[in-house]
């Protein structure tokens, strides 16, 4: 595992020369956060150290966060956990070391929580991450919330209250939808709206399944549904060596596409034709030709970009739950008593400045 790990940090940084140019967006480098299970083999070795997750009959898993690079969809960086007892906010704040300058980590819903975006916000990151109804937020001023799109709020837990905790000064966007229960609610610490505009804002959140797309390719085109290993040793350098694999198969895909003009999405590559070419170019033929072919095929592995005439149908699975959108987070105004417990945080923090 360290030389695969040291293996990992070395393509990490060569990506970052590499696509230097097109890693940036709006003055942020996106990364989008997110984690999948995946099934192991039902040997007492697993089963006792993994354990299982959902049902008592359910197989050992693997849970994987991973870090993805959302405009081009090159995995990043990622950490390995118990499918059962993992917690991809834990994993989220373990990865911070290995993220890039200017970066700004896109999650869903999943990832509120005081103590993570304090995280975020003590290590300097920039973050974008819905919001859902189990969060309450505090405005200074009481307005008409039914018309709120773009300000400043604090996000102060009664159980940080409690314990003299400091608030957390953050912005909220709402992105609306096609229907008011449809808008998407996101927090970031990002409070310059000409620096970090909700046009930006909602580009990078629909950009974020990307991170589905990638689990989808890991998965599926890959064949890692359920991997293979039967001890927990070999089972972590399968998955980080399959992981480094997939990398490489999309940074293959990502620096043969063309720049996008001035202007235009930049071109996705498909993960299937680039890895049917490249099965192409090891069967064998002539080195020069085989590599000149291959470079300009790559170059034409584009992702389908068509326009639906209506809403993508999804494959009925039968542990498949129906999917239900997180409702808009709580906004309520200060009262005297947080008021009051503010001025003195504040009191007490210019104080300790001095």
């Amino acid at each position: 595992m360290p030389v695969l790990r040291a293996l990992a940090t070395g393509i990490r940084r060569r990506l970052e020369k590499l696509l230097a140019k097109r890693l940036v967006v709006g003055g942020f480098i996106p990364l989008g956060c997110d984690g999948t299970r995946c099934e192991c083999p039902r040997t007492e070795e697993l089963e006792k150290r993994l354990g299982v997750s959902g049902k008592e009959d359910s197989a050992p898993t693997l849970w994987i966060t991973a870090l993805v690079h959302l405009p081009t969809g090159v995995p990043w960086s990622w950490r390995l956990g118990c499918g059962s007892k993992s917690s991809e906010r834990n994993h989220l704040c373990r990865l911070l070391p290995c993220l890039p300058k200017l970066a700004m980590v896109v999650t869903d819903a999943g990832y509120y929580g005081y103590e993570v975006i304090r995280e975020l916000v003590d290590a300097e990151v920039s973050f974008l991450i819905r919001m859902c109804s189990n969060v309450t937020l505090y405005v200074e001023g009481i307005g008409d919330l039914r018309e709120f799109r773009d300000g400043e709020v604090l996000y102060w837990p009664e159980n940080v209250q409690k314990k003299c905790g400091k608030p957390l000064r953050l912005r909220l966007i709402r992105v609306p939808g096609k229907k008011p229960e449809q808008d998407v609610w996101l927090l970031t610490n990002v409070l310059d709206a000409a620096r970090f505009s909700l046009q930006t804002a909602g580009r990078f959140y629909r950009w974020r399944w990307e991170n589905e797309g990638y689990f989808r390719t890991y998965k599926r085109t890959l064949g890692k549904v359920k991997l293979m290993s039967r001890t927990v040793r070999c089972l972590h350098r399968e998955a980080e060596a399959t992981m480094i694999a997939t990398q490489l198969l999309l940074a293959q895909g990502a620096l043969a596409m063309p720049e996008a003009a001035a202007g235009e999405e930049a071109a996705v590559c498909s993960p299937r034709k680039v890895l049917v070419e490249i099965r192409r170019a090891m069967q064998g033929g002539q080195p020069a030709r085989i590599a000149r072919r291959f470079s300009e095929r790559l170059g034409r592995s584009r992702r389908e970009r068509r326009l639906r005439s209506s809403p993508k149908e999804k494959r009925e699975w039968p542990r498949r739950k129906s999917h239900k959108p997180p409702g808009p987070p709580q906004i309520l105004p200060l009262n005297t008593a947080q008021k009051a417990l503010l001025v003195q945080l504040l009191c007490e923090s210019y104080n300790s400045n001095c």
